[in-house]
Formats: C-alpha cells, sequence, structure tokens
C-alpha cells in the first residue's frame, strides 16, 4: 500500500471551499475514475494557522504503478487542477509517497470513529 502525501495552503477565507472541493468534487471522482486502477481512498488533514490553512492530503493506492496511472510517469509532481489552483495560495511542488508499514486502530468500547 502506497501513500501519496501532499501538502497546499489556502487563505482563511478560501479553506471551507478548497475542503468542500476535495470531499465533494476531486475524490469522489478518483474513485469513480481509479478504483479499479488501484486507488484506495483518501484522508484530508487541516490545520488552521495564524495567517492560512495548512492541508495534508494522503491518497492511498495500491502500488507505485496505480500512482501512475493516475499522476503519469512523473508521479512525484503534483497534479493540480484549475479548480483547486484557484483556491490554493501556496503548494509544495512534489509529492511523497510512502510504503505503508503499520496500523491499527484502537479497537473496544473507547474507539473513536475517526470521521
Amino acid at each position: 500500500m502506497i501513500c501519496r502525501m501532499w501538502r497546499g495552503w489556502t487563505q482563511k477565507q478560501n479553506a471551507d471551499a478548497y475542503e468542500a472541493y476535495l470531499k465533494n468534487e476531486l475524490f469522489p471522482r478518483l474513485n469513480k475514475e481509479l478504483r479499479d486502477c488501484g486507488y484506495r481512498g483518501f484522508h484530508v488533514l487541516r490545520l488552521a494557522r495564524e495567517d492560512e490553512v495548512e492541508f495534508v492530503t494522503l491518497v492511498w493506492f495500491d502500488s507505485r504503478d496505480a500512482v501512475r496511472s493516475f499522476a503519469g510517469e512523473n508521479y512525484e509532481l503534483p497534479v493540480i487542477s484549475p479548480k483547486a489552483q484557484s483556491l490554493l495560495s501556496r503548494h509544495s511542488d512534489h509529492c511523497d509517497h510512502y510504503d505503508l508499514s503499520g496500523f491499527e486502530w484502537p479497537r473496544g468500547p473507547e474507539a473513536v470513529d475517526p470521521t
């Protein structure tokens, strides 16, 4: 399992619109178009800072070949739509790709639903 991690920043007034774009447009489209090619889901992290809001996207794929099916041969370059570009104030110029080496959600009555 591969995690494609990327960072982007918005001005505070664009943060909700950017988050809505990710959750309501981008990731549903990826699920529809790429689930049979190895796309497995996403996480979005959001951190309000003094002057801006930082977003970290964690996008999950079966393999680097599956990442290439989405991002092309230069898969370390971010894929940023015109709509996302209009909402971002700045962004990382590359994506990092991590191999998942462990994972566990807490179990039992104390378990917390992450959503």
